[in-house]
């Protein structure tokens, strides 16, 4: 068993694994972790102590090799905690005794605004969390399900913790998906609306002796768009024809 890396880690947050049985189960909540931008992921007397090594552990990280590459593999929870300064139990059933219990969406964005260190605690396959584990932590997760089937695998309930807390944290930054390179310039825009403006007229919607503000809308109106140029091309086109229509 490798030995608890004393120093400070960089992470804010910690997903802890309670004795895990499968090898797949890790793997794919290795996954979970790197696609919502963590990667501290420590296991506590996993069932086999070359879990994070094998084959389906690795087949099932499918790319977050690195997060299972930087797992650390500890004995007790204690050590699993060291350095964090909020825990979370995750229960499917909450306790008679014990932590109050929320669900996920509904305690995380509070605990996100703390701005304090957290750590994720997810029992086994086998048991789940032991009564005690849950006791010593702060608060119990519980994930609304179906009131007739309610169980979830262990990686997936990393995936959902995961992405709530993420979400709570104020989520990713929206990439465009269209490159500036491909918005239409200014004089592009205007140009179109030259185009649309002699249309306009040549149909009989806009008097260019009182033309009121509906250029000056449309203009706005294209640059709240931000349309691509094949967009704009598409616009000219149907004015183009909507003009041959009126010869």
């Amino acid at each position: 068993m490798a030995p608890m890396d004393t120093a400070p880690h960089r992470d804010s947050t910690r997903f802890v694994l309670m004795h895990p049985s499968h090898g797949g189960n890790v793997g794919a909540a290795a996954r979970a972790l790197k696609v919502m931008g963590f990667r501290d992921l420590v296991l506590v007397a996993p069932r086999r102590a070359d879990v994070l090594q094998q084959p389906q552990a690795l087949a099932m990280a499918s790319g977050a090799d690195d997060v299972l590459a930087r797992a650390r593999v500890v004995a007790t929870l204690d050590e699993a905690l060291h350095g964090m300064q909020f825990v979370c139990a995750t229960a499917m059933t909450p306790r008679d005794f014990g932590p109050p219990v929320f669900a996920p969406r509904e305690r995380l964005p509070a605990l996100a605004a703390d701005g304090v260190t957290v750590a994720f605690v997810f029992g086994g396959e086998r048991f789940g969390m032991a009564n005690d584990d849950v006791y010593r932590c702060h608060v119990c997760l519980s994930i609304p399900t179906a009131p007739d089937y309610g169980s979830l695998n262990l990686a997936q309930a990393v995936q959902l913790v995961a992405y709530e807390w993420r979400q709570a944290l104020g989520g990713f930054a929206v990439v465009p998906r269209t490159s500036s390179a491909d918005i239409a310039d200014a004089a592009e825009v205007q140009a179109a609306l030259a185009h649309w403006q002699q249309v306009l007229q040549d149909i009989g919607f806009l008097d260019p002796a009182a033309p009121k503000r509906l250029m000056p809308r449309l203009n706005q109106l294209l640059h709240r768009a931000q349309l691509r140029r094949e967009e704009l091309h598409i616009l000219r086109g149907i004015a183009r024809a909507a003009g041959r229509g009126t010869g």
